[in-house]
């Protein structure tokens, strides 16, 4: 609590106690600020109370305390019990520099540490000025719920008293009760029959409630940013949410901070609705949208977290460095939970511990995580499938892309002229800025030249040039133009975060030169600082300070110099303890400085990684590809960074490849990575090593992957060409995968003539000793998928006949070793089977490979229920082929789910298996006479190879075309004639390319192609 904050209250009531709530507002009791008995005050009286800070001289006759008129009152005795009295100004009233926050209990776990601070009589001595008296206790959620109430259970023992003297805690009602930070009710009386060891307080959500309690409080320069969550407020990150950050603004580009909300929200409706729709539902929920920085997501999850918190909901914006085990403890929320969890790629730890918290929280109430990131791709993958609880929760998670807001050119001159109004009524706030017209050089600002440009699509850009042609205005360093809301000037939006910087530049040099470390320490030094601040960040002050130890500029200053240093800083960007300081805002302008730096001082990153653990070695990583995608710098920062990571690669190696999978800009990292692979001095057992950390199914990276099983068999043939006997088993490993990364990107005829060598090496080592079929085994039936790859079925069948023989041997000998490899060999044989048109025996093949594997899922569905869905898969073309056309329904109804579930999970990985499950169950829909789940079902499957053969056209686009005239074909034969020739002539433009590379294989499906579009031209439309 704070002392400035606490008051006696004096009213017809009797002597109370009160707490000074923002601005001129002053909380009490509504029984101290009435008659006895009157019950409330009526509406629009003006009842006049007296009002001091304890200690002050007693009020005399000519001259009374300061007063204070009562501008809202609940009921006196009830649920309500509680008033806001207005102060009157009196320079004997010190008014407090903010609002307070409210906050409220949202779990039923017992034992909430309370404080409360009053002038309880008690306290009271003749002829003294009014002293004071605080309070300690818990608060028990349990207790006193019935009633809307809470009980303080009081630590101290209670005072001596007779029933005759009354209570011993008079004077005591409207004192303000604080759980740590937050004001969570108001004293009312003491409880019955407690002999005063209790206090009935009037709960802030009984009082918040009330819209005239709410409208009095905004009214009065003391608006509630809602009821922040009590057990959950050590969490909570003060500078995400509205109304954490305070009221004084110390830089211009403060102003810019999502959780100020400078700018008015606006727009995102449909999505809004869809997110609250989300909320509603029972249980635990997650979404994830993602987007470019400054697209939005921010001030979306802001306005999510308004609707909810006004509807009772606890809003959640965790710290960066909340531990899992803390986050844990949500489990026992108790009251609707949203968590926001802000740069979710960065964050994957505390996303677990969210998934954990969920798994064994009741699901009584509504507990729900909303997602922010750049990218969705392969960290939300290993995300979503790092535990077995994390792919249970997380499977039908939403991903969605966040539009720009402004994408209509024709909005943005509005939406320009709203951000520079809004920003202009704001900048008065900020220090140094008071005194200029901001308002005025609103009206007269001339609108960006080249509106239309994509760039001002992005909210947040927008935004930017709205305030730095404002700033621009007051400083007289910015463009200058004729004026006039119709009047334009050039500027390049790029530009923008650099205009912006050279104003927070000045706030940069005041504020140092007020701590003495300027001329001392230059400006320069003082930039280098500000990036390795923000690149590499610190935990606490001693972290700090070895930091600066890294930078040549400061390494040889004193302690108390660089302690300095770190107090300039954590006056510049404040953050909550034990950080140093916090961050500039937005990012996009920390990226630019930055960027800025590193463009001039490559070796500053080279100095951080001295001393950076992995964890700051990610966030550095991070951070320098955010500032290298910025245009401005010409790809130079994306050659330094590829360059840095050469340097430091060995130690580095793991975090590069994770920080590759999360960051919007990977482009510099994978060319490192590539470099290594490639360059002849890079010891074998690097490569072999680094292959093992690359994640499997990783879209980003798979080029890498290619390249790197390439070098590693090329290394291998050579030393296996001077010591066979040592090297050719692993050139044969090196082949299989090498034909399995070839086939994965559409290579497929040197995929078979890798996994030929393969089998020809792995058929000697096994003739020569037996304990080496395994791997054979393993060849024969890599090389019937090559083989069927491309088209030479009856030579994969013998292939893979010889393998499977080998693997059913292996498995009745070991069935724990052998049995997922046989089955995984019974369905490329079932696969065979029926490509030559030996269905039943290849019905039977799938049938106990489908057995199998559901054995295995049922064992371990982390491991094989991607293998019982491809086995599901196969069974039920199996059954279609010979007639039984339901069951092959219902096997690839059951193969489809499975594939969404982890789609949805990893759909790097499985968004192929998706689009194909569905291609057969449009397929098996159709023949079963359900023609519009048909339509449905290829549909989606067309979107979906839309989406992979725009990534990857090589590799998806003949999936694509055949998907394509399946459902120009599904189209026609409903009578949807136009769609479907609309469709058919996509798919032969695809069937045309696809036929000019490759006639062999293609020839055909061009010919079927523009038969069917003869038959669609064929009817009237």
């Amino acid at each position: 609590m704070e002392r400035h904050r606490v008051a006696g209250v004096t009213g017809p009531g009797g002597p109370g106690s009160g707490y000074a709530v923002g601005g001129r507002l002053v909380l009490t009791s509504a029984h101290v600020v009435t008659r006895k008995g009157e019950g409330t005050v009526a509406a629009g009286e003006r009842r006049r109370v007296e009002v001091f800070h304890p200690g002050s001289p007693p009020g005399r006759a000519d001259r009374p305390a300061p007063g204070g008129t009562v501008v809202w009152c609940g009921t006196a005795g009830g649920r309500d019990d509680a008033a806001l009295v207005l102060v009157d100004e009196d320079e004997r009233w010190r008014a407090p520099a903010g609002a307070v926050r409210w906050g409220r209990m949202v779990t039923d776990r017992p034992g909430v540490g309370c404080e409360t601070w009053g002038v309880p009589d008690v306290a009271q001595r003749e002829d003294r000025p009014v002293d004071a008296a605080q309070l300690r206790g818990e608060v028990n959620p349990g207790s006193g719920f019935v009633g809307n109430g809470y009980v303080l259970d009081l630590h101290q023992h209670p005072p001596q008293w007779s029933q005759a003297a009354g209570s011993p805690w008079g004077g005591l009602s409207g004192a303000a009760a604080l759980c740590d930070r937050l004001l969570v009710g108001v004293v009312a009386s003491d409880r019955a029959y407690s002999g005063g060891g209790q206090l009935n307080l009037v709960p802030a959500y009984v009082l918040h409630h009330d819209p005239g309690f709410r409208a009095c409080l905004a009214a009065h320069g003391a608006a509630p940013a809602g009821l922040e969550a009590v057990e959950l407020q050590h969490l909570d990150d003060t500078g995400a949410a509205p109304g954490r950050l305070g009221a004084g603004v110390r830089s211009p580009a403060a102003l810019l901070q999502a959780g100020r909300q400078t700018v008015p929200f606006h727009g995102r409706r449909q999505l809004l609705e869809e997110l609250t729709a989300w909320c509603a539902r029972d249980g635990f929920g997650a979404w994830l949208v993602h987007g470019p920085g400054g697209q939005g997501k921010t001030r979306l999850a802001h306005r999510l977290g308004e609707l909810l918190a006004a509807d009772g909901w606890a809003v959640l914006w965790p710290r960066a460095d909340a531990s899992p085990d803390q986050l844990h403890e949500l489990r026992h929320a108790a009251k609707p939970l949203l968590v926001v969890l802000d740069y979710a790629e960065t964050r994957p730890r505390q996303l677990t511990a969210l998934v954990e918290a969920a798994a064994e929280h009741p699901g009584s109430t509504p507990f729900k995580v909303l997602l922010l990131a750049r990218t969705a791709g392969d960290w939300w993958r290993q995300a979503a499938t790092a535990t077995g609880l994390a792919q249970e929760f997380l499977d039908h998670a939403p991903v969605h892309l966040l539009a720009p807001l402004e994408d209509d050119p024709d909005h943005r001159p509005a939406a320009y002229r709203e951000a520079a109004a809004a920003l202009a009524a704001a900048l008065p706030r900020v220090e140094g800025l008071a005194a200029h017209d901001w308002p005025g050089a609103a009206a007269g600002l001339p609108l960006p030249a080249r509106l239309d440009q994509a760039a001002y699509g992005n909210a947040l850009t927008l935004q930017m040039t709205a305030l730095a042609d404002l700033l621009d205005t007051g400083t007289g360093t910015g463009p200058t133009g004729p004026a006039g809301p119709g009047a334009t000037v050039h500027a390049q939006v790029q530009d923008v975060e650099d205009r912006l910087l050279g104003h927070e530049h000045r706030y940069w040099q005041r504020t140092a030169a007020a701590r003495g470390l300027t001329p001392a320490v230059s400006a320069d030094t003082l930039e280098t600082v500000l990036a390795a601040a923000h690149l590499a960040g610190a935990d606490d002050r001693e972290h700090a300070d070895r930091l600066w130890c890294l930078l040549p500029a400061l390494a040889d200053r004193s302690r108390d110099r660089r302690n300095t240093v770190t107090g300039w800083l954590s006056a510049l960007y404040p953050a909550p303890a034990p950080l140093p300081w916090g961050t500039l805002q937005p990012d996009r302008l920390a990226e630019r400085h930055i960027g800025r730096v590193l463009d001039t001082d490559p070796a500053l990153a080279d100095h951080l990684l001295a001393g950076a653990d992995d964890t700051q070695a990610a966030r550095l990583l991070t951070v320098y590809s955010r500032a290298a995608a910025h245009p401005v710098f010409h790809d130079r920062l994306d050659a330094q960074l590829t360059a840095l990571c050469g340097r430091h690669r060995r130690r580095l190696d793991g975090v590069i490849i994770t920080t590759a999978t999360r960051t919007d800009h990977p482009a510099p990292l994978i060319a490192a990575l590539d470099a290594a692979v490639t360059a002849a001095a890079t010891p074998l057992d690097d490569l072999i090593t680094l292959n093992g950390r690359l994640p499997p199914h990783s879209r980003r990276l798979a080029g890498t992957s290619l390249r790197l099983v390439q070098t590693v068999t090329d290394r291998h043939r050579a030393l296996a060409g001077t010591d066979p006997d040592t090297y050719l088993p692993d050139l044969a490993v090196s082949l299989n995968n090498l034909a399995v990364r070839l086939g994965e990107v559409g290579r497929h005829e040197e995929g078979l003539a890798a996994i030929r060598e393969a089998v020809e090496i792995r058929r000697a080592l096994a003739e020569a000793d037996p304990g080496r079929l395994p791997g054979l085994a393993g060849s024969l039936s890599n090389l019937s998928v090559r083989l069927a790859e491309t088209g030479r079925h009856e030579e994969g069948l013998a292939a893979v006949r010889e393998a499977a023989h080998y693997y059913q041997v292996l498995a009745e000998a070991d069935p724990d070793a052998y049995l997922p490899e046989f089955a995984l060999c019974l369905n490329n044989l079932s696969n065979r089977l029926g490509a030559v048109g030996r269905h039943e025996e290849g019905l039977a093949a799938s049938g106990e490979a489908a057995h199998h594997y559901r054995t295995l899922a049922e064992a371990d569905p982390d491991a094989y229920l991607p293998d019982l869905a491809l086995s599901l898969n196969n069974l039920s073309n199996r059954l279609g082929e010979v007639g039984r056309h339901e069951e092959s329904l219902s096997a690839i109804r059951e193969a489809a789910h499975h594939y969404r579930v982890l789609a949805e999970a990893d759909p790097d990985a499985y968004l192929p298996n998706l689009a194909m499950s569905l291609d057969n169950l449009s397929v098996a829909l159709w023949e079963t006479g359900r023609r519009e789940e048909s339509l449905s079902a290829v549909f989606e499957a067309t979107e979906h190879y839309r989406t992979l053969a725009e990534a990857a056209p090589d590799v998806y686009r003949p999936d694509f075309a055949d998907s394509l005239n399946t459902l120009a074909v599904r189209l026609g034969e409903v009578g949807l004639y136009e769609e479907g020739l609309s469709m058919i002539r996509l798919a032969t433009e695809h069937y045309r390319v696809l036929a000019e590379a490759a006639p062999e294989r293609f020839e055909a499906a061009l010919r079927r192609s523009l038969a069917a579009t003869a038959w669609l031209e064929g009817f009237p439309r």
